[in-house]
């Protein structure tokens, strides 16, 4: 029977204050590899504990990864207040530095989800993570344009039946970059893959598997 993940919590200082993270690690981690995940919309009752997010949790830790999922400024016991994208971007660099400094040796993957998948997507050239990961990026909501464009292995995953992030402005956001990312759509899925998170896991883990 496979151990649930140890789970630990914790304060990270982040730029307006104090980021409340928890830390799920699974018994097969190596110490070589770490997510660090970001949630949806804190004006719309995105936090970490989203089941989108708990779902990315999951099949990092069935990948042998610990999942680090933080909420932004002014979300549960963070502190501050909301940054309209870019000081949340900040929170995810401050993140992603105490990784650093804390697991010297482990390279980050990086996962976001709605908001959160924007905001890691933007955070990514200054983190330079191994691997990105975004799941119904909200393009329209945080904006289409990208100063530098990720380099990286980036997988997308959208559903065509997204009620708030419409397919067609992902895919027609995704075709206008120079590098474009692996897009995987989910056919009948909406925005928060309700009746689909386990299918959603699975096809992470088999896309992902490292």
């Amino acid at each position: 029977m496979v151990k649930a993940p140890v789970k630990q919590s914790f304060i990270i200082d982040g730029p307006e204050g104090g980021l409340e993270a928890l830390l799920e690690s699974p018994e097969s981690a190596d110490g070589s590899h770490l997510a660090i995940l970001c949630h949806p919309h804190p004006q719309y009752q995105g936090t970490m504990l989203n089941k989108v997010v708990h779902t990315l949790a999951r099949s990092m830790n069935d990948l042998g990864l610990p999942a680090l999922r933080f909420n932004f400024r002014g979300v549960g016991m963070s502190e501050g207040v909301y940054g309209h994208g870019e000081g949340e971007i900040q929170d995810l660099i401050a993140v992603a530095d105490y990784v650093r400094l804390r697991w010297p040796e482990v390279s980050i993957w990086l996962a976001g989800f709605s908001f959160g998948a924007v905001v890691a997507i933007r955070a990514a050239v200054t983190i330079r993570p191994e691997r990105l990961v975004t799941i119904a990026p909200a393009v329209n909501v945080l904006g289409k344009e990208l100063q530098s464009i990720p380099i990286m292995p980036w997988l997308v995953v959208q559903g065509d039946a997204d009620e708030i992030v419409p397919v067609t402005e992902v895919t027609s956001w995704i075709e206008a970059l120079e590098i474009q990312p692996e897009l995987i759509v989910l056919p009948g899925v909406g925005h928060f893959f309700h009746g689909h998170l386990v299918d959603l896991r699975a096809l992470l883990v088999k896309q992902l598997h490292k």
